[in-house]
């Protein structure tokens, strides 16, 4: 099973449109997207860039950050769009 991380964001939304995504916990983790489908998407690869960073740094990982749901349960938020 690959890795599980719960990554608290900030979604800043643009005047020109589109969102600016942040992470209070990673300040490494910066993106954007121009809509949420697309937020996800690059949020994941930006996840594994800053993840890289702190490898690279030897650097630990924010407490919490990694998570194993085989352990415990996880409480988690999820942006759903309705129609």
């Amino acid at each position: 099973m690959a890795q599980l991380y719960k990554v608290p964001l900030i979604l800043s939304p643009q005047p020109e449109g589109g969102y600016t995504v942040t992470s209070p916990v990673l300040p490494e983790l910066i993106t954007e997207g121009n809509n949420l489908e697309e937020v996800m998407e690059n949020v994941r690869d930006a996840l594994r860039a800053a993840l890289e960073i702190y490898q690279d740094l030897d650097k630990p990982l924010p407490v919490n950050l990694c998570q194993n749901p085989q352990a415990d349960p996880i409480w988690f938020e999820c942006l759903v769009t309705g129609r």
